[in-house]
């Protein structure tokens, strides 16, 4: 059996750079174990799986390289920006279900935004022991660490570990060491780290961000809807920026860079965030066909 997988780049800055990622369509026959040797094959950090569902506009697995996870972020911006294209989804509401649950998509032209929950927030205790190991992962000093904001596990439906520093040159400038990376994030239960700063290439955007995820078999990632989410709320309720429109940039400092804006529209009921929408844009770039 031959499958096409199309890579689309997801959460592109002005049309370019974005994060690539492999979509299936009609994969209703494909075996679990197909699935994950397609996206070994396609080499990608994520691959999504399209199929029928009873109960959404589609169903949507997603598999790295190494395993399936229950949600990936560009990965489903991909994905309904390739059925847009095709013609099988239109403006207006959709939805997708996964392997715990589903959630609303909403579709305006080539924007793409995908729910989240409100955020849950967990900060790493100053002076613990954990917090020089989380600051020794990145080769950076405990103290700088603390020195804009407490360092914090934010869940919106997938953990990442939050680790706000100074300025650009400093999210430019860490060491990370994958390894203690991913025993941390064994440890707590994380997707991945993102550590960020309010600096920003384009003025208006509200932070900068690299993303390390290790324990899925991804060194750095260059855009990740689902950690933009988590960081959109802390902005707004941890550091008080009071905008509910979120810019974020991503992939920037990655060599060689990949630029790309994850946009977050965040719902607020009575102060606090009650749910949030979060993507942007996708381009098809080619396909490629693995043989199963």
């Amino acid at each position: 059996m031959r499958v096409e997988v199309q890579i689309v780049n997801a959460l592109t800055d002005g049309g370019t750079g974005g994060n690539p990622a492999g979509v299936v369509i009609d994969a209703d026959d494909l075996t679990a174990s197909q699935k994950l040797h397609v996206a070994q094959r396609a080499a990608l950090s994520e691959t999504a799986f399209v199929s029928k569902s009873s109960v959404a506009t589609i169903k949507l697995e997603f598999f790295t390289p190494t395993r399936q996870i229950p949600h990936c972020g560009h990965a489903t911006i991909a994905t309904f920006s390739l059925l847009r294209k095709l013609g099988r989804v239109s403006d207006g509401r959709s939805s997708k279900e996964t392997i715990d649950g589903c959630r609303d998509i909403e579709i305006d032209g080539s924007t793409i935004l995908m729910e989240q929950r409100s955020p849950t927030y967990r900060a790493i205790e100053a002076g613990s022991q954990l917090a020089a190991k989380v600051g020794q992962s990145i080769g950076v000093s405990t103290e700088q660490i603390y020195s804009t904001a407490s360092p914090t596990v934010v869940n919106t439906g997938n953990s990442f570990l939050l680790i706000a520093l100074p300025d650009e040159r400093s999210v430019a400038a860490i060491r990370p060491d994958q390894r203690s990376i991913e025993s941390i994030s064994d440890d707590l239960d994380l997707i991945g780290y993102y550590v960020f700063s309010t600096t920003t290439k384009v003025p208006g955007r509200h932070a900068g961000a690299r993303m390390f995820a290790p324990r899925f078999g991804i060194a750095e990632e260059s855009a990740t809807g689902t950690a933009a989410g988590p960081l959109a709320c802390f902005l707004y309720e941890r550091m008080d920026v009071g905008d509910t429109e979120i810019a974020i940039e991503q992939g920037h400092l990655m060599q060689p860079p990949s630029p790309s804006v994850i946009q977050v529209v965040l719902d607020v009921d009575s102060s606090r965030i009650s749910r949030l929408m979060a993507g942007g844009a996708g381009v098809l770039m080619r396909s490629i066909t693995v043989d199963i």
